[in-house]
């Protein structure tokens, strides 16, 4: 595996970007939180695991440190080595949970159960050049937006062939553009007026075992701090004006937290042997949080906020990128 730097990292909190890994800090299965309810499930046997986490009121809000809203998780571990049907069986289960969430949420005219949307604005969020945070302009070079058709085959062509008006924007990052997404996002959107954005971003994850494989899908868009590269503008239905869904791929892990794992690990190993035993009963009396907070005093001085991704990377981000834009198109036809 190999180390990056990409962007500061704030907090003690275990980081990660997905409410499953949220989900897992608590005691139990995660089921016992006040205001959250919890659902798995398992799709095509047991090829795509699902985790669905809704966050019901402020209580649960507060517990799992994210908004109120739903969060799915995808997680489908080795389908780029089981062949085109598995990729073809994860593109179709994304599509049917995006259209799920999207029925599920709030509709163009703000209550519960809406309509498909007509209009929408796909946002490829992140740096092209920077691998690990490239999956949302990845997505918008795979993916065919159609609201040009109308325009270019005649008024009235997307709704006789039963097609969304689909429109794209990789709106790259600071460092190139000189400004925030959200200023360049909320232009847009005043001018194309789509009925749904829904934005894709890399994320940072608390486990190696989810990166380049799993999905999370949620209808409450990006919050600042989120994502590989740290927006610091949301982006929401609060900020944009239009419902807003976000899709993300874990692409990296803190250090700190491969460090926590080994230890973890090696305590194990030690408690095991007869001369050993007691060896790490200091780390072990800490809880996670403790043991996360300690490494990090430990390595960060040295090393700074660093991030790690393994080293096939590119091809995750690209085999990813192109079942997301396929799930869109899915999704949003007929």
């Amino acid at each position: 595996m190999k180390g990056q730097r990409l962007s500061g990292d704030s907090g003690l909190a275990l980081r990660t970007d997905l409410a499953v890994e949220e989900k897992e800090r608590f005691p139990g299965d995660g089921g016992e939180i006040r205001g959250v309810s919890l659902r798995e499930w398992f799709q095509d046997g047991r090829e795509i695991k699902i985790t669905e986490v809704r966050i019901l009121d402020e209580r649960g809000a507060k517990a799992m440190g994210k908004e109120k809203g739903i969060y799915l998780t995808m997680e489908a571990r080795g389908f780029e080595r089981k062949g085109e049907e598995a990729v073809k069986k994860l593109e179709d289960e994304l599509a049917t949970q995006i259209r799920r969430l999207i029925r599920e949420g709030k509709g163009t005219d703000g209550k519960k159960g809406g309509k498909m949307p007509g209009s929408v604005l796909v946002v490829g969020l992140g740096n092209l050049y920077v691998t690990p945070d490239s999956l949302g302009p990845r997505v918008l070079q795979d993916l065919q937006v159609t609201r040009h058709y109308d325009g270019q085959y005649g008024e009235g062509f997307l709704k006789e062939h039963r097609m969304a008006a689909i429109s794209g924007i990789a709106p790259g990052v600071m460092a190139q553009t000189g400004m925030e997404t959200a200023e360049i996002l909320k232009g847009v959107v005043e001018e194309t007026r789509p009925e749904l954005v829904i934005a894709i971003d890399a994320l940072a994850a608390r486990s190696v075992h989810r990166l380049g494989c799993t999905i999370q899908l949620t209808d409450t868009g990006i919050r600042p701090g989120s994502g590989v590269g740290n927006h610091r503008s949301g982006l929401t239905e609060e900020i944009l004006g239009v419902p807003v869904l976000a899709i993300g791929v874990p692409t990296v892990v803190g250090a700190a937290a491969i460090v926590q794992d080994t230890i973890e690990a090696m305590v194990k190993a030690l408690e095991m042997g007869k001369g050993t035993k007691g060896a790490g009963q200091y780390l072990n009396g800490l809880d996670p949080e403790e043991q996360y907070a300690l490494i990090r005093e430990l390595l960060e001085p040295e090393f700074g906020p660093m991030f790690v991704t393994p080293p096939d990377i590119e091809d995750r981000v690209k085999q990813l990128g192109k079942v997301i834009a396929q799930a869109i198109e899915i999704a949003f036809a007929g």
